[in-house]
């Protein structure tokens, strides 16, 4: 294979994402080094791929580096070709200080950046949200785009004030400290898809699980993009290879959004075997459906995205609930 010579780091590999980027690199045949916070995670993520289908390790090794200090990252990104920057802190539930999230994903992300830029990296893919892109506009009838921000200042949740400095602080570092480094950046929104040897997202965790378990109660006064996690792993290594992706972000998202109300019902009507402790969830109020694009990932980097329900039900098929 061609990129049998190309080598990527993948930050965060013992993530849903980072795991998944892992899998297709491996796949389409590429030499991957991953960073986990501790090796003790590398059978985890050993496991997870071997039930993506991957039996051969010999192009996959780890390194220990944490977003919080800057030993490892240096010896992780020697020699490599591109990184992909995956890892970030996201929180089980909100920190009393924001700073606890907001330091290590900023200066997290500044010390994969310097350290890719010193060891001489092609391009660096950026994993930010859609938490960077879509909490300032109220507007009922605003499409969001790569081109909105939200803004920091505002009255917003530490995790999303996070994502969206960490993605500010690193196009400030590319404009005045990068180097020959390229840089792109993709804003998923709610990550959903099949789930490795139980290694699931925060999005499958409060959505899928808390309605399966009858957890959820109502569907909250908001609405949620989807997107599969193959296709976020896919739309990371087109973004990193292609020349056009360079000094852009995309927002990977499928087409339409959906509320709680809407994944109960989708569960009931295609998984009736499972809706048994579903609680009767009441509609969510249509002033509060978004509309966002998925058409700049589309075009530039001909990504097909699968279905908000395909990738929902992919959760679902693969879910273990106690």
């Amino acid at each position: 294979m061609s990129n049998s010579n190309k080598t990527v780091l993948v930050t965060g590999g013992s993530g849903y994402v980072g795991t998944q980027c892992i899998l297709h690199l491996l796949q389409e045949g590429y030499t991957v080094k991953t960073t986990v916070r501790s090796l003790s995670k590398s059978e985890t993520v050993l496991e997870s791929l071997k039930s993506g289908g991957i039996s051969s390790f010999e192009k996959l090794s780890f390194f220990q580096a944490d977003l919080n200090s800057d030993a490892g990252w240096n010896d992780a990104v020697k020699d490599c070709d591109y990184v992909l920057h995956v890892a970030s802190p996201f929180p089980a539930q909100q920190p009393e200080d924001e700073n606890e999230l907001i330091i290590p994903a900023r200066d997290g992300a500044l010390r994969v950046l310097k350290a890719a830029r010193d060891a001489g990296v092609k391009r660096l893919v950026f994993t930010s949200s859609f938490a960077a892109i879509g909490y300032s506009i109220k507007d009922q009838d605003h499409v969001f785009t790569e081109e909105d921000w939200t803004d920091p200042n505002a009255p917003i949740q530490p995790y999303i004030k996070s994502k969206t400095i960490a993605e500010k602080a690193a196009w400030d570092f590319i404009k005045n400290e990068g180097g020959n480094l390229e840089f792109t950046v993709i804003n998923p929104v709610g990550i959903f898809g099949p789930i490795l040897n139980n290694n699931d997202s925060a999005s499958v965790q409060v959505v899928i699980t808390g309605i399966l378990s009858g957890m959820v109660k109502e569907s909250p006064d908001f609405t949620l993009g989807v997107v599969d996690v193959r296709d976020v792993a896919d739309l990371h290594i087109k973004a990193m290879t292609n020349p056009k992706a360079n000094g852009e972000r995309f927002l990977a998202t499928s087409d339409g959004v959906v509320s709680f109300y809407d994944v109960a019902q989708l569960i009931k009507k295609e998984r009736p075997e499972l809706s048994g402790k579903i609680a009767d969830i009441k509609p969510t109020a249509e002033s509060f459906y978004i509309t966002m694009s998925n058409e700049k990932a589309r075009t530039i980097l001909d990504w097909k995205p699968i279905t908000k329900e395909e990738a929902i039900l992919a959760s679902v098929d693969t879910i273990k609930i106690d």
